[in-house]
C-alpha cells in the first residue's frame, strides 16, 4: 500500500469511488462511502470507543468530513445491524444533513430510534427492508441478504452498478445452528457468485483465526455449569446488544428457578425492543426491576449487566468499585463475563476482574471457561465465502492491520491475484471499473472526537496535553517583574498538582528562578513570553533531572 499517494483524479463516468471512512485498522466506526456518477451511498454509520490514551472523550466518528461537500448527493444510509459501531455515529451524521432516507431491518430500525431520540431528534425518513428484498436507489440496484451475526436481523449488502457488482457482508458468521434459526444465505452469495462478482467487501475481525467459529450452542453447558456453582448472587456482563447471549441466560434462569434483572440503561432498553419485536423470548414473570431486588434472596436472582468490556462508568465497574447504589458483589458471589475482550480494552477488563476478585467474588470469563464465542467468521469461513462467490477483487474491512492483512491472504489463496486483494486504511480511494479495483489516492481519515457537547473541536495535541497532565502532573509559577526599573518585584511563586504533595522541595529551584529571571530582566530582556519560556526550562530541566518526570509547566510573568 502507497501511503505517499496525492488526493485522487476527479472520479470518471460509470465508474464506482469506495472510500472507507471507518473500520479499515480499528475495530469500530464502520462507514463506508458510495459513489458514481454524481451519487452517493453510505453503508453503515458506527462509533469508535477512546481508549486509555484518549482520556475524557466520549466517541469517536468516522470521517463525515471526506463527504461534506457531497451529502446533498446521498441517496440513502444502507445499514447492516444494530451494533454501535455500525449505528452509533447515525445521530451525528443526521444532525449534518437530517434527511438523509436510511434503510435497516426491523430491530435494526428500532435500535436507531431510540438513539434518534437520546438526540432528541425527530426523524421520518426510516425504511425497514429485510432478507430477499432487492430495489433501486438512484443508480444504485441495491440487495439485502440474511447473515448470521451475534444479534439478531443482520444483512449483508449487495450493490449493483454500471461499474460492476459490490458485496458487502457486514459482520457475520456461518454457524450452521443459530439460536434464532436464520442462517447466512449461502445461496444467495452462490448465486451472486454465479452472476459474477467484481468486489468482495469481507469482514475481517478473525481472519488470522484458523478453523470456525463455534456455534453458540456450544457454551451452553458452561454456562449451566456456572449456574449450577452460583449459590448465591449471579452477575452476568455482556454486550447490552447481544440478544442471544440474553436469550440464553433468560433460559437458564428459568430452569434454575431465579429471577432476572437487568441492569444498566442500554441493557434494559436494548432488551425491551427486542422482546417487543419477538426477537427475546422472555418467560412469563421472570423479569424483576433492580429497585424490587431485596425481595429475594441472592440465590434467587441472575443480573444481567452492562460493563463486559470495563467501561469505568458501566454496572459492573461500579459493581467492582462497590459504587453501585443497589448491588454488592462480595464473597461467594460469582460474576460471568460473558464475552470476548475487544482489542484495546483488555487492560480496562482485567482491571475490573481484579477489583471483583480481591472482594471475594469468582470470575468465569472466556480465558478459564468456554463461556463466549465470537459473532465474527473464522479463516475457514471466510476461505469458504472466497470459493463460493470467485470474486475479481477482495478489500477487506472490519479490523485492524493485522486482520486486514490476514483476510487478504486468505483471498489470495483461493485465486485472487495479489494486486487485486487490497490492503487499504481510512480515507484510501478505491475505483472500481471493467471490473478492476485500483487504490488511486489517499485522503486523510483523522478521527472526529465527540467530547461532552463538543464534536472535533478536541485535536490530537490536546488530548496529549490531558495525558501529560494524568500521567505527570502540573506545576504553575507566577513571577512579577518592573520592565523600567528592570527589577523582580514578586519572586517567582511556584503550585504543584499531581505531582508532590510537599511543595517544600521546590525550595531548592525557587531560588535559581529568581536568579535566572533577575538577570535576564537586569540585561534587557522585556518580553513577558520569552522570559515565561526562560521559566519553563530553567525548571523542565530540573524536574526531569531531579525526579524524572516531565509535568504540564504553565509559567506566568506579570508586569508591573
Amino acid at each position: 500500500m502507497d501511503h505517499t499517494l496525492e488526493e485522487p483524479r476527479e472520479l470518471r463516468e460509470d465508474t464506482l469511488r469506495i472510500i472507507p471512512l471507518g473500520g479499515l485498522g480499528d475495530i469500530g466506526r464502520n462507514m463506508t462511502s458510495f459513489e458514481i456518477n454524481g451519487q452517493l451511498v453510505l453503508i453503515d454509520c458506527g462509533v469508535l470507543f477512546p481508549d486509555e490514551d484518549q482520556p475524557g472523550v466520549d466517541l469517536i466518528l468516522p470521517s463525515l468530513d471526506l463527504i461534506e461537500d457531497r451529502l446533498d448527493k446521498v441517496q440513502a444510509l444502507l445499514v447492516t445491524h444494530g451494533h454501535e459501531d455500525h449505528i452509533g455515529a447515525i445521530p451525528y451524521l443526521l444532525k449534518r444533513r437530517p434527511d438523509i432516507p436510511i434503510y435497516a431491518s426491523e430491530l435494526t430500525t428500532a435500535l436507531i430510534k431510540g438513539k434518534l431520540n437520546e438526540h432528541q431528534l425527530s426523524f421520518n425518513n426510516l425504511h425497514v427492508v429485510a432478507e430477499g428484498d432487492r430495489f433501486t436507489i438512484g443508480e444504485f440496484d441495491v440487495e439485502f441478504l440474511a447473515v448470521n451475526h451475534s444479534i439478531p436481523d443482520a444483512l449483508a449488502i449487495c450493490l449493483r452498478t454500471k461499474a460492476g457488482t459490490v458485496l458487502h457482508t457486514g459482520d457475520f458468521k456461518m454457524d450452521q445452528l443459530p439460536l434464532d434459526n436464520r442462517i447466512t444465505d449461502l445461496r444467495g452469495f452462490a448465486r451472486i457468485g454465479e452472476e459474477g462478482l467484481d468486489l468482495f467487501m469481507c469482514d475481517s475481525t478473525n481472519a488470522d483465526t484458523k478453523g470456525f467459529t463455534a456455534p453458540e450452542r456450544d457454551i451452553e453447558p458452561a454456562l449451566e455449569r456456572t449456574f449450577e456453582h452460583a449459590h448465591q448472587k449471579l452477575i452476568v456482563a455482556c454486550f447490552a446488544s447481544h440478544v442471544h447471549r440474553v436469550q440464553q441466560i433468560l433460559w437458564l434462569a428459568e430452569r434454575f428457578g431465579r429471577k432476572v434483572v437487568y441492569v444498566g440503561r442500554s441493557m434494559l432498553k436494548n432488551m425491551t425492543i427486542a422482546a417487543e419485536l419477538g426477537y427475546l423470548d422472555v418467560p412469563d414473570g421472570i423479569l424483576v426491576p433492580v429497585k424490587d431486588v431485596e425481595k429475594y434472596p441472592d440465590n434467587k436472582l441472575v443480573f444481567i449487566s452492562t460493563g463486559s468490556q470495563g467501561e469505568p462508568l458501566s454496572a459492573l465497574s461500579r459493581i467492582a468499585n462497590l459504587e453501585h447504589p443497589v448491588i454488592e458483589a462480595g464473597e461467594g458471589d460469582v460474576v460471568l463475563l460473558a464475552s470476548s475482550l475487544i482489542p484495546g480494552n483488555e487492560n480496562s477488563v482485567y482491571r475490573v476482574i481484579n477489583r471483583l476478585v480481591r472482594n471475594g467474588v469468582k470470575v468465569v470469563h472466556k480465558g478459564n471457561a468456554f463461556v463466549h464465542v465470537s459473532g465474527h467468521a473464522c479463516a475457514g469461513e471466510l476461505l469458504y465465502c472466497y470459493n463460493i462467490l470467485k470474486p475479481k477483487n477482495a478489500l477487506p474491512v472490519h479490523g485492524e492491520a493485522r486482520h486486514l492483512r490476514a483476510n487478504a491472504e486468505l483471498a489470495v489463496q483461493t485465486g485472487v491475484s495479489p494486486k487485486r486483494a487490497l490492503v487499504a486504511q481510512d480515507g484510501a480511494v478505491i475505483d472500481l471499473k471493467n471490473g478492476r479495483a485500483k487504490i488511486v489516492g489517499q485522503l486523510d481519515a483523522s478521527y472526529i472526537f465527540v467530547d461532552g457537547a463538543s464534536v472535533g473541536d478536541v485535536s490530537e495535541g490536546q488530548l496529549h496535553e490531558r495525558k501529560v497532565l494524568g500521567e505527570e502532573g502540573f506545576i504553575s509559577i507566577v513571577a512579577a517583574v518592573n520592565f523600567r526599573t528592570r527589577k523582580v518585584i514578586a519572586a517567582p511563586d511556584i503550585h504543584a498538582r499531581g505531582f508532590v504533595e510537599d511543595e517544600s522541595m521546590f525550595d531548592e529551584i525557587r531560588k535559581e528562578l529568581e536568579n535566572v529571571l533577575a538577570k535576564a530582566v537586569k540585561d534587557g530582556v522585556d518580553d513577558t513570553f520569552e522570559l515565561q519560556q526562560l521559566l519553563r526550562r530553567t525548571v523542565g530541566r530540573w524536574v526531569n533531572k531531579q525526579h524524572h518526570r516531565r509535568p504540564m509547566i504553565l509559567p506566568i510573568v506579570v508586569a508591573a
